[in-house]
């Protein structure tokens, strides 16, 4: 039946069945007939802002002086008549309006204070990027650094979400004790903590995440039994889905559908790897989960697609994403680089190596716009994803070569619900913590009564003229 009597669905309706437990789309149907749309609660949800922290390890090749005078990350002029062409970021020209460039900021916290810190610069860097504090040097678990700017919005606005927020990553992160210099290894396996003394876990399997997001109902017995057949986990919600789908109109049932043909494609696609992985044949990645691919950009499509989806059924607002791991051996061939990732960042300032790493840099970038097309083609109300959305993506190291923490690379996209223009470079005078930006950022997303994030000194503006070019 048509939705015409004031009768609604919650926004918060599951679909159960024998452990598993599936959220909705956004559906008409959530909205009171008669009523507003801006004053309906599925509204507010939907409106807001959901974040995504990207954190890419090992700075980039744009950071030294070299890679500025060659713009191999920021581009030469600021504002909004820049080039992306000589830079890693060129792979984000098609999303230019959504994009909006940070030069120039620091990390000076991931800097060793005293001279028993100094060399561990790799094993502070992670935990600096989202807190902009110092880590305290220890290896035990008196471990101390500050809340991550991530956790603090989870904190103001992510508690009525099911899942407050996620933490997933590409490379093991899962080594306990010290790892070098002094320092826990807690510190270089995760980049949110919900406060200074606790870190949050980051999960590296495709099938645990969607497990999380998708398998959280029934007992652990249901759970385990539904894991040992090979039925889709759509099959175990059939009969709530045909009964929802009688009861909405038409458009709500095409959403329905697609995006249940949608975690079909994801779950089948995890369970090919699984499949290929337990097959036997020799593996690149042999130490990891059967779930996880052991193709780099096969594994980051996939948890893009987790969490496009997880977004678009309000299961949660906000994740973490760590693409390295600081020190990380792998290779990338993709790339055309031979070299692995960290020794490649210690160019030594040759112009060859120079851009060798740079071309593992745009790399790296050239997974985003595929996050970025799924987010602008997913539609949740009457705008796109992409629309509603922050990405943060950065470094708290900058030169690499140096282990040093000065004009680190920062970009930001997405619409963040109107509080970013994109289309713009906007360059931080000389000294500007990233903290700085950090902060602006969550007061952009409604956390206004926060004064201070790490080294915070004061607010970061990017009003900048459309028609500034001032070279760097």
């Amino acid at each position: 039946m048509e939705f015409i009597t004031g009768k609604h669905i919650s926004r918060r309706t599951m679909l159960h069945g024998m452990g598993a437990a599936v959220g909705l789309p956004l559906l008409d149907a959530m909205v009171p007939a008669r009523s507003l749309w801006a004053n309906t609660s599925a509204a507010k949800s939907a409106e807001r802002t959901r974040l995504i922290c990207i954190e890419q390890v090992h700075g980039a090749a744009g950071c030294n002086e070299l890679g500025a005078e060659l713009n191999l990350w920021a581009p030469a002029a600021v504002g909004r008549d820049f080039d992306l062409a000589p830079s890693s970021l060129k792979p984000l020209e098609p999303f230019r309006d959504y994009l909006t460039i940070v030069s120039n900021s620091d990390s000076i916290m991931a800097e060793a204070y005293r001279p028993a810190e100094i060399g561990g610069d790799h094993f502070r860097s992670s935990a600096v990027f989202l807190t902009q504090a110092h880590p305290k040097q220890t290896e035990g678990s008196d471990v101390r650094v500050g809340p991550s700017m991530d956790q603090l919005y989870v904190q103001r606005f992510g508690q009525d979400t099911p899942i407050p927020s996620m933490q997933l990553s590409i490379e093991p992160v899962d080594q306990a004790g010290g790892c070098a210099y002094g320092y826990a290894c807690v510190y270089t396996d995760t980049i949110s903590w919900a406060s200074a003394t606790e870190p949050l876990p980051m999960v590296r399997d495709p099938r645990a995440v969607f497990e999380q997001l998708f398998g959280a109902g029934g007992t652990p017995e249901q759970r385990a039994a539904r894991r040992r057949t090979d039925r889709s986990i759509l099959d175990w919600i059939m009969t709530e889905m045909a009964a929802l789908r009688r009861e909405v109109g038409p458009a709500d049932r095409i959403r329905i559908d697609q995006y249940a043909e949608n975690i079909r494609e994801i779950e089948q696609r995890i369970q090919r790897i699984e499949a290929r992985n337990r097959s036997g044949e020799a593996r690149e990645l042999p130490s990891a989960p059967a779930g996880v691919p052991d193709s780099f950009e096969e594994h980051v499509k996939l948890m893009f697609d987790l969490q496009v989806l997880a977004f678009a059924s309000d299961l949660t607002r906000v994740f973490s994403f760590k693409l390295g791991r600081d020190a990380s051996a792998r290779v990338y061939p993709e790339s055309g680089v031979s070299s692995a990732f960290h020794s490649a960042s210690h160019h030594g300032g040759r112009e060859e190596n120079v851009r060798d790493f740079a071309k593992i840099n745009e790399y790296h970038v050239s997974m985003v716009p595929y996050l970025l097309e799924r987010l602008q083609n997913t539609m949740d109300g009457d705008t796109n994803l992409l629309d509603k959305s922050l990405i943060v993506y950065g470094s708290a190291m900058a030169d690499s070569n140096l282990h040093n923490h000065r004009r680190c690379p920062l970009f930001l996209a997405g619409g963040a619900g109107g509080q970013l223009k994109g289309g713009l470079h906007v360059r931080a005078e000389d000294g500007t913590p990233m903290a700085n930006v950090m902060l602006t950022l969550l007061h952009k997303l409604g956390v206004t009564d926060l004064e201070s994030l790490g080294n915070s000194n004061g607010e970061f503006s990017f009003d900048v003229p459309d028609t500034a070019t001032e070279s760097q």
